[in-house]
């Protein structure tokens, strides 16, 4: 990685070899877009959309190694060579005894929860994002947030937001029972809390309370590599390893992990499951055949394969990591100038803009932060993502209204290796012009909606 001080600007390590064209959208069009799609960005078509900032999973762009790669993919149903070198590459990086691939990360997830869960049992985690909760409750489980105070506190600035609070972890052991706790769980990074770095004296401190019950640990691990170069940049004593040797010392705490490789496997698609249980690796497979495939594939083509044990090589280039990081402080730092305020520090995938306090007339039960989602999608064709009432919002009991989420957010998840820094000022320019009329936007309502991630298909009308 480069040690020269004197040059600030941090370029994209990349050049670009293929384009997409930006479908260019006008106001007036993206109303229309809006009303057909009912308020929803999720049901907004992509090509009418100019900055997409929805999500970082699955939406990055691939290396030329990694499209090379895809010509050596081995399409055998059992027995591909195309697993065979990512199941080299996923123990030589992570070092589990146990490498399932899955066609994402839910579907790690929802094997895992499975095979493990079951009805009245409770599942800790530092903070489950959507789809973690989910999968957890669909088994009739408990999912229970256990963030440190910090992390729940959007401009408190500390170096592991992230990190799990282990006296309440201690405290949900001895009152639910560790009989009951079949796993824990760690979300490195913490999505739901402006993805957050958790730190390794955290992970251990975590794994030693662990141990005293017998109970296992396994660690969300989408975005392990920016974890770890968090660790790198602000824990003492790491400044001098490399990021494998942090990732693996990481992996090496937990008993195994779910990844959404669209994520930190720079892929568009393409998941995987690990662990060092023999016995429930085995029934896990038996569910995998089942539902996704032979183990050997996980429902995956070999060319997703072959573009996933190189993209998890990739992702630990330095030079990468510290571009991919200052590109997302680069549009925190603008925001704040603006006077957004966003979860402080910036987190490594995405910027978190707190909506609540930049809509305060709009009250949770009106969504101000899909209020002020719409609004950049109709200022400026830039899609971002909600975080708040309309995906973490809970019915109240014996009443109609619902309980609200602790935190009102609007994430814009920067794509890996998509867009140029004149993508991002763009970005700012529309976020100023936001800012400038925020007095003025209206909240919404929900029409219709499903019983679980209603986020996704939910229907809206103005209010």
């Amino acid at each position: 990685m480069s040690t020269d001080l004197s040059i600030q600007t941090v370029i994209e390590p990349f050049i670009i070899k293929s384009i997409e064209p930006i479908h260019m959208t006008n106001r007036r069009d993206r109303e229309d877009f809006l009303q057909q799609a009912h308020y929803n960005l999720f049901q907004i078509r992509a090509r009418n959309v100019l900055i997409d900032l929805l999500t970082d999973s699955g939406t990055g762009a691939m290396s030329s190694e990694q499209w090379a790669a895809v010509m050596r993919g081995d399409e055998s149903y059992a027995g591909s060579e195309s697993f065979e070198r990512l199941e080299a590459t996923v123990r030589e990086l992570f070092g589990f005894k146990h490498v399932i691939p899955t066609h994402q990360g839910r579907a790690a997830e929802r094997i895992m929860f499975s095979v493990m869960c079951k009805q009245g049992d409770v599942v800790p985690n530092n903070t489950h994002f959507d789809t973690t909760r989910a999968n957890i409750e669909i088994q009739e489980a408990e999912a229970v947030d256990l963030v440190i105070p910090e992390g729940e506190n959007p401009q408190t600035i500390h170096p592991f937001k992230g990190n799990m609070d282990v006296e309440k972890l201690k405290e949900l052991i001895e009152k639910t029972g560790s009989e009951k706790i079949p796993l824990c769980m760690i979300t490195v990074t913490n999505n739901s809390v402006g993805g957050q770095p958790v730190s390794m004296e955290n992970l251990k401190a975590v794994r030693a309370v662990l141990d005293q019950y017998s109970i296992p640990l396994y660690l969300d691990a989408a975005r392990f590599a920016e974890n770890a170069y968090f660790i790198k940049l602000r824990e003492p004593g790491y400044e001098h390893k490399t990021v494998q040797e942090i990732v693996r010392e990481m992996m090496d705490i937990a008993d195994g992990c779910t990844v959404s490789a669209k994520k930190d496997g720079l892929v568009n698609i393409g998941g995987l499951l690990c662990t060092n249980d023999d016995a429930l690796a085995q029934k896990e497979k038996d569910l995998l055949i089942l539902t996704e495939g032979f183990p050997t594939y996980g429902g995956l083509a070999g060319r997703d394969l072959e573009a996933m044990s190189v993209g998890l090589q990739e992702v630990l280039d330095e030079d990468y990591l510290k571009y991919r990081l200052a590109e997302t402080q680069y549009l925190g730092e603008r925001l704040v100038k603006i006077g957004f305020q966003i979860i402080q520090p910036p987190g490594g995938h995405a910027i978190y803009i707190d909506a609540a306090t930049t809509l305060p007339h709009i009250p949770p039960s009106q969504y101000p932060g899909q209020t002020l989602a719409v609004e950049f999608y109709r200022a400026g064709g830039i899609r971002t993502c909600e975080i708040g009432s309309v995906m973490f919002g809970k019915p109240a009991e014996n009443s109609p209204t619902e309980i609200p989420s602790q935190l009102e957010l609007v994430r814009l998840a920067l794509p890996r290796r998509t867009y140029t820094q004149s993508h991002i000022d763009y970005v700012i320019e529309i976020a100023r012009d936001v800012f400038n009329r925020k007095d003025k936007l209206t909240g919404f309502k929900i029409i219709e909606q499903s019983p679980h991630l209603r986020h996704f298909t939910a229907k809206f009308a103005p209010c």
